[in-house]
C-alpha cells in the first residue's frame, strides 16, 4: 500500500508518520521506507493526539451519518471505507483549506475553482448588491498548514507569559 501511493502520486514524501503499532513498527515496513528513502516518524507511547489530523480524520469516519453500528463482515468495512475515502476527498469541503476539496488542493485545482466562485459571488452582487454589507469574496486558500506550526505555539507561549 506504502509502495502504491508513492508511486501513484509520482512523489515521495520525506517522512511518514505512524502510530506504534506492530505493523509500522515491522521489519518489512523499515525495511521499505528505507529502500523508498522514507524516514519513518512514530507518536508517542500513549499519547492519542501526536498526529491531530489522522486522529481527526477516524474521528470524522466514527461520527459521519452513514457510519454503521456494526460491520457485519471485513468486506462491509472495506466497502464502507473505499464509499468514505471517496467522499471525503472528492466532496467534502473543509475550512482550513479555504472550503476546497482534498483532491482540488491535491491536484492544484484551487485557483480555477476560486476564479468561478469569484464569479458567481461577483453576479449575485450584481443582482442584488443591497443583500450584502460589502462585495462578497470566496473563502482564501491558507500559506502553510501543518501539525506543529511555529506561530501557533509561539502565540501560546505570548499568551501564557502575558498572563
Amino acid at each position: 500500500m506504502i509502495e502504491d501511493a508513492v508511486t501513484a502520486n509520482g512523489r515521495r514524501p520525506h517522512y511518514l508518520h505512524a502510530d506504534n503499532g506492530a505493523a509500522m513498527r515491522s521489519t518489512p515496513v523499515a525495511l521499505l521506507l528505507d529502500k523508498l528513502g522514507i524516514g519513518a516518524s512514530f507518536s508517542r507511547p500513549r499519547v492519542s493526539n501526536d498526529n491531530p489530523f489522522s486522529e481527526s480524520a477516524f474521528r470524522t469516519l466514527k461520527y459521519d451519518h452513514a457510519f454503521p453500528d456494526v460491520f457485519h463482515a471485513l468486506e462491509d468495512a472495506e466497502s464502507f471505507c473505499r464509499w468514505f475515502v471517496h467522499e471525503y476527498n472528492t466532496n467534502h469541503r473543509h475550512s482550513g483549506i479555504g472550503w476546497h476539496t482534498p483532491n482540488t488542493v491535491h491536484e492544484k485545482r484551487t485557483t480555477v475553482v476560486s476564479a468561478a466562485r469569484r464569479q458567481v459571488l461577483d453576479h449575485a452582487w450584481r443582482q442584488n448588491p443591497e443583500r450584502y454589507a460589502h462585495r462578497p469574496k470566496p473563502p482564501t486558500m491558507p500559506r502553510t498548514s501543518g501539525i506543529n506550526d511555529h506561530r501557533t505555539h509561539r502565540n501560546q507561549r505570548e499568551l501564557s507569559h502575558a498572563g
